[in-house]
């Protein structure tokens, strides 16, 4: 048998059109001393949709720029298919000088732009020849020839592509025509992944592309993405960008790479049951070899038992052992919880800001009540970090009032928090300082969490980077938090793992949190409210980022049905433009005063909050006659609705775990006729699950 040498790497060109675009075979890499991957077995079709996952520092960067060609094996084979395209988005440090965001963005059509020319130069000397001479001829079928290419690759809209990537991507019209140099490196990623976006490669590899991104960028990728007619490998730390956008999986896990079928939530889950198939298959094994290593050493001294002994032994000696992996612990730390506060947390009343000559809030009214967490949405440059800025008073309000409520103490992280920890400092000697009350282990622990493990917990503050500091800075204030903590974009910086801890911890505090996030998954499980930062005002939600999209898209759907102008009553609260009072059309009571008596609905609940909102401003009565009447449902029917809702979804969630029990029931084979039995069972559970749902889809839709 020949083995490879570690140094040795081999590359092959593949023809055929139908083989994987990539092959990996017996691929490895070593960082040091340190094997990163071995033996690794790939395919990558035209079709995939791949998300790499795995620890910080398993490799998962350097495998994406293996598959690129950007990076070589230290042993193995990478085949390509012939005429195969890779584009490579790292995760920083891209810069571009020189031209305008737009004319940097088209350079990646030059070539069309140079047959383009062509063309033109071709039309002139066309008419200029002779149409009966052979040079005609030959011109015109070189135009023709370059004509039909031209128009198969779209070259006549090349413009409105970068202008609709520009756009989705959250250029501004009057940024098109600045220049590159002007833009911070955040910014310089964007260009830098409009432009791979607009060379659609046949295998596109995105280095964590949501970093740079806010939530309405994000939203418009996961469109692009679905659609995109090529394969791309991605690695995220967003969990709800992961569930979109890929098919399949793939983690470095343990030195190798291991597949997975389906996006980030069903890869969790088969990973559980791959594990809790091998604990099986090891408890068996070890069942086994018990009972082999007893026989033996019961009968290893009877001669009459000799043959049957060393049968044994060498079945025994053939009995590859089964390793269970070490799994990550899950880290369970149990935050210091903050003094109460009153119930009204803040209260705004024509709260305005400018800068200059430009106005970022106008006459901004609510009201945060206690244990509320707000979400902070709106596109870049609206004004979430501003109304931050002035809840922590750090900026006066150019107008208006925000009054803070009883014992409350306000605590805030910033994007640039770092530059306040004392930078010639230990981090282990300074976390140890500022929560005293914790164990050593219990904060090396939740240091590893944040991604600060081994000898990383004894560095100086000062040698980390910015990152790495905002990350440590967050584990801090946590650690002894306010009751009222305002976050800026707090998952910034943070794997899957540290974000689960972060969101843990927040949604067992007790005080009240407003934050801004680009992170889905952690925007739907943690907010209660969603404030949108738009136009100068705040329009408030109720629910998660989940209830503020679907609100939105019915307000959308409302609008066209009525050429633009009608307003949906499940629109959101809005708080611009004086007093605030919402009515409640759905539970007959009175208008409020207060933007946040109503409890938000709760994101677990399948249900959507019943609060519904004309969307009308006080002082808008003229123009409020024309519009629909929020309809009044009888509080008597009304309450039992409700009832019957709350039964419905107690019988959902019983089938529900009916149905969790049963086939867990299946995976351990007792004899057919169990089997059988646990089989109609479990079908007679799914049939009663769908009717009550569909009972239930009613009862919700006739409290809407």
């Amino acid at each position: 048998m020949f083995l490879l040498p570690c140094s040795f790497r081999i590359e092959v060109s593949v023809t055929q059109r139908t083989s994987p675009m990539i092959q990996l075979t017996g691929a490895g890499k070593r960082f040091g001393h340190k094997d990163l991957f071995m033996n690794v077995d790939w395919l990558i079709t035209p079709e995939d949709r791949i998300g790499l996952v795995g620890g910080n520092g398993t490799g998962k960067t350097t495998l994406l720029k293996i598959l690129g060609g950007y990076e070589s094996l230290d042993y193995g084979v990478r085949l390509t298919a012939k005429g195969a395209t890779f584009g490579y988005l790292p995760q920083d440090g891209l810069s571009m000088t020189g031209r305008t965001v737009f004319a940097e963005c088209l350079s990646v059509f030059d070539d069309l732009k140079a047959m383009e020319v062509e063309m033109e130069s071709l039309t002139r000397r066309m008419s200029d020849l002779d149409h009966a001479s052979q040079e005609f001829a030959d011109v015109a079928d070189r135009f023709q020839r370059l004509e039909g290419e031209f128009r198969m690759r779209d070259g006549y809209s090349v413009e409105s592509q970068v202008g609709a990537v520009l756009t989705g991507l959250g250029f501004h019209k009057d940024d098109w025509h600045r220049l590159t140099d002007e833009f911070s490196g955040g910014w310089q990623m964007r260009i830098a992944l409009g432009k791979l976006l607009l060379e659609r490669p046949n295998l596109l590899l995105l280095d964590e592309p949501t970093n740079h991104l806010d939530l309405e960028a994000r939203n418009w990728l996961e469109d692009y993405l679905r659609t995109y007619p090529f394969a791309f490998v991605l690695i995220s730390h967003d969990r709800y960008f992961l569930d979109v956008t890929v098919r399949k999986t793939v983690e470095i896990w343990n030195k190798g790479v291991h597949f997975y079928s389906g996006n980030y939530e069903k890869y969790l889950a088969q990973k559980q049951q791959r594990f809790e198939q091998l604990e099986a298959a090891q408890k068996n094994q070890r069942e086994r070899i018990d009972a082999l290593e007893a026989f033996i050493n019961r009968f290893r001294f009877q001669a009459t038992k000799a043959k049957q002994v060393q049968s044994r032994i060498k079945e025994l000696d053939k009995i590859e052992r089964i390793e269970l992996p070490l799994e990550e612990k899950a880290i369970h730390f149990k935050f210091a919880q903050p003094q109460p506060s009153g119930r009204t947390v803040v209260e705004a009343q024509r709260l305005a800001k400018s800068y200059a000559e430009k106005s970022v809030l106008r006459d901004v009214n609510f009201v945060i009540e206690k244990g509320e967490r707000i979400a902070l949405v709106g596109v870049n440059g609206a004004g979430k970090s501003t109304l931050i800025k002035l809840l922590t008073s750090r900026e006066p309000a150019t107008s208006g009032t925000i009054k803070l409520g009883h014992q409350v103490d306000v605590d805030y992280f910033a994007q640039d928090q770092y530059k306040e920890l004392d930078t010639d400092t230990r981090m282990l000697d300074d976390i140890e300082r500022y929560s005293p009350l914790s164990t050593q282990t219990e904060l090396r622990n939740l240091l590893g969490c944040f991604l600060f493990s081994a000898d990383d917990v004894f560095k100086k503050i000062g040698v980390l980077s910015g990152g790495e500091r905002n990350r440590y800075a967050l584990l801090r204030l946590l650690l002894r938090p306010s009751n009222f903590l305002l976050l800026d974009e707090p998952t910034n910086h943070l794997d899957i793992r540290a974000k689960d801890v972060l969101l843990s911890a927040l949604s067992d505090y007790t005080g009240t949190v407003v934050f801004v996030s680009h992170d889905r998954y952690f925007l739907d499980k943690l907010a209660t409210r969603v404030f949108e930062v738009a136009d100068g005002g705040v329009n408030v939600y109720p629910g998660n980022y989940e209830d503020y999209v679907w609100r939105k898209e019915q307000n959308k759907a409302g609008a066209d049905a009525s050429g633009g102008t009608l307003k949906q009553s499940g629109g959101p609260f809005k708080q611009s433009g004086g007093p605030f009072k919402p009515f409640f059309g759905l539970s007959g009571e009175q208008p409020s005063t207060r933007s946040s008596t109503a409890p938000a609905q709760s994101s677990a609940s399948p249900l959507k909050s019943a609060v519904a909102v004309d969307g009308q401003q006080p002082n808008a009565a003229a123009d409020s006659a024309d519009a629909p009447r929020t309809r009044r449902l009888n509080p008597i029917k009304r309450r039992q609705l409700e009832v019957q809702v709350r039964e419905l979804e107690e019988e959902i969630a019983r089938l529900e775990a009916g149905i969790a029990a049963t086939e867990e029931a299946l995976t351990s084979f007792v004899n057919a006729e169990e089997m059988m039995r646990q089989n109609a069972l479990l079908e007679q559970h799914r049939a009663d699950l769908e009717r009550v749902m569909e009972e239930w889809e009613e009862c919700a839709e006739a409290l809407e």
